[in-house]
């Protein structure tokens, strides 16, 4: 058994696992799981940089990331950045600076890398009936990882589309993008240029990854436990009714059209809502919903059905853990 930390740091949200790993490598056991919506993405889809005041929150929650290390006694720490880290100039700022108060430095990974993690994590406890190939789909604050696989991806792709980034380029206005957002429900006309985006970089992504022989589809990270949290009528965030939870096609979808169709102020009423996502739930909640039909769509067009949509607590962060055992 190994004590390990594991880091995922992204556009909108920052990460930490603490988890004791078999020595097998094949299970592990929850010590810590905390999140803190820090929004270091805000801005980099327009800038290309980030915003100094996005440093230092996620800065500061790094160096609480770094005493609940000490304090649990982790034998190892890997710290992994993706979408936002990747697509900024001054990234050099921000690895230096979690260098000097986690003592490990942070890994800027590929999409691939990224998609490969995810998977990793999600079907470490797909339960035992779901029927493979497993398509995972991992969608963040800048990127969505597509990946499918039985024992291991057999095919990845990474889009840069995510709640935060789409917020930005659709539904925001001000120099500050996700910081201004109207309290009515984004335009048909955003909507649909939004969806545009979205189905482009989706036919992108069906060139590497054939979703038609989807047979399982999961869905992990904090737009789709939103989605799913809405669906299941949760009067709060509950993790152990979300983790595992099967939704019709159907189901899904109306949860998405449901928080699209919602106003800022209503989100923001839904009891189960963090409220770091009340702003980019709504671009998460279209992704979403592109992304169920098309391969619903895709599925059905090679004389198959998707029935359900599976949903995961276990994700980047777990494929993270386990990784960190192997270096130790």
């Amino acid at each position: 058994m190994a004590r390990v930390a594991a880091i995922d740091c992204g556009t909108n949200s920052i990460r930490l696992l603490i988890a004791d790993v078999a020595a097998d490598g094949a299970s592990l056991t929850d010590v810590v799981r905390v999140m803190k919506v820090v929004r270091l993405g805000q801005g980099v889809d327009r800038t290309g940089q980030f915003a100094p005041e996005a440093l230092e929150r996620t800065l500061e929650a790094t160096s609480e990331y770094a005493a609940l290390c000490r304090e649990h006694g982790v034998e190892a720490v890997r710290f992994v950045a993706t979408s936002a880290t990747r697509d900024a100039s001054n990234r050099q700022e921000f690895i230096d600076g979690v260098k000097e108060r986690l003592g490990v430095e942070p890994e800027v990974i590929s999409g691939n890398e990224e998609a490969a993690l995810s998977f990793r994590g999600a079907v470490s406890v797909v339960a035992d009936d779901l029927t493979p190939p497993y398509l995972v789909v991992d969608l963040g604050g800048g990127s969505t990882e597509l990946v499918l696989g039985e024992n291991g991806p057999a095919g990845s792709h990474s889009m840069d589309v995510g709640c935060v980034r789409m917020t930005e380029r659709h539904f925001a206005d001000g120099a500050d993008g996700a910081d201004h957002i109207a309290d009515a429900a984004p335009s048909v006309e955003r909507f649909d240029a939004a969806a545009a985006d979205v189905r482009a970089a989706l036919d992108m992504a069906l060139a590497d990854v054939p979703v038609a022989q989807t047979r399982t589809l999961v869905g992990l990270a904090g737009t789709i436990t939103t989605v799913t949290a809405h669906a299941l009528g949760l009067a709060e965030y509950d993790r152990e009714a979300i983790n595992g939870a099967r939704l019709s096609v159907d189901e899904a979808l109306a949860s998405c059209n449901a928080i699209l169709a919602a106003s800022r102020s209503e989100r923001e009423a839904m009891p189960f809502m963090h409220p770091g996502r009340v702003d980019v739930i709504s671009a998460g909640a279209l992704v979403w919903r592109e992304v169920v039909t098309r391969v619903r769509d895709e599925v059905a067009s090679a004389g198959g059905k998707l029935e359900e949509v599976v949903t995961s607590e276990h994700d980047i962060l777990d494929g993270i853990a386990f990784s960190t055992v192997a270096r130790i």
